[in-house]
């Protein structure tokens, strides 16, 4: 199998690495003179471009996008119309409208679309995902997620943008539906018109509700999932990564019930490398990806409504 890179970047090196290590990497296409020579040392075996045009009549399978997320349309559907499968980083798009193009074009091409959700990745998210489905919990109430930190600000996106798509689709994946309602609010403090703190809250069918919350002005660094549901809650802590079980329920009394807690899930696998093993996977099978492109959709259309 061939797969080539297009975008060399700050991500995009990290792609490089991973697919030169799986034995797949064939090119890497990147404009900037630096950034094709730190490629070249991390990939010495790997064809060096300063442009992907050429990819799109080489003997390659697929191709793994990096690019700035504005161009992800155009370099995504002309490999897809090439009839190459294509892995694009996230967010998809920057619009419903062209996300919904890029599902067609995969579609009419008989294309494997993948969009690099990386936390859907991460086997405490799988556990979760397999936890909640198994009923254990009982009815699950709402999901809570906060990534917060002093982090880089932006200029042209707000922290959403920048800090909460890995989370949306996290939500979206463990409520295994699209929202049926979005509401979002956001403090603008640093710029005019870029929201520095953001709360985006989300309706299901069926009642569950979803929060978030992303700051890049904020005194800690918080990365915390928690799950409230009938039978007890779950706290994902993302830095130590460890899933507690808190027996705590309110009984039909309104009485507190605290059994006590216990970790029930800890460790960490390299969520990059696992995404594109997948990857490499559902190119070879033809099999569906856990973060397809009707995945990326339903992402961004959750960030069109919310902006």
């Amino acid at each position: 199998m061939k797969i080539a890179v297009i975008g060399a970047g700050n991500w995009g090196i990290n792609l490089v690495r991973n697919l030169r290590d799986l034995g797949v990497l064939s090119h890497v296409a990147e404009a900037v003179p630096a950034l094709r020579e730190r490629a070249a040392g991390e990939a010495p075996d790997a064809e060096l471009l300063d442009d992907y045009t050429p990819l799109l009549g080489a003997g390659i399978d697929a191709v793994a996008i990096a690019t700035p997320v504005p161009t992800h349309h155009a370099v995504a559907k002309a490999f897809l119309e090439a009839g190459k499968d294509v892995f694009v980083e996230k967010p998809m798009t920057l619009t419903v409208a062209e996300a919904e193009d890029l599902v067609a074009t995969a579609a009419a091409n008989d294309r494997v679309l993948m969009v690099g959700h990386l936390l859907l990745y991460q086997p405490a998210i799988a556990w979760l995902k397999d936890h909640l489905g198994s009923g254990e919990l009982g009815k699950i109430y709402s999901l809570h997620q906060e990534r917060a930190k002093l982090g880089r600000a932006r200029a042209a996106e707000n922290v959403l943008y920048s800090l909460g798509v890995h989370d949306v689709a996290v939500l979206l994946h463990l409520a295994g539906a699209a929202p049926t309602a979005v509401q979002f609010s956001g403090h603008c403090g640093l710029q005019a018109g870029i929201e520095d703190d953001t709360y985006l809250h989300l309706d299901f069918p069926g009642g569950l509700k979803a929060h978030l919350h992303n700051s890049w002005l904020w005194p800690e660094d918080r990365r915390r999932l928690t799950v409230v549901a009938e039978k007890g809650m779950l706290v994902y802590d993302e830095h130590a990564q460890t899933i507690t079980l808190h027996r705590k329920t309110i009984d039909a009394e309104l009485g507190n019930c605290d059994g006590g807690s216990e970790v029930v899930f800890e460790g960490s696998g390299q969520p990059l490398k696992l995404e594109l093993e997948h990857f490499i996977d559902c190119v070879r099978t033809r099999a569906e990806p856990r973060s397809c492109g009707r995945n990326g959709l339903d992402v961004v259309r959750v960030l069109e409504s919310a902006n």
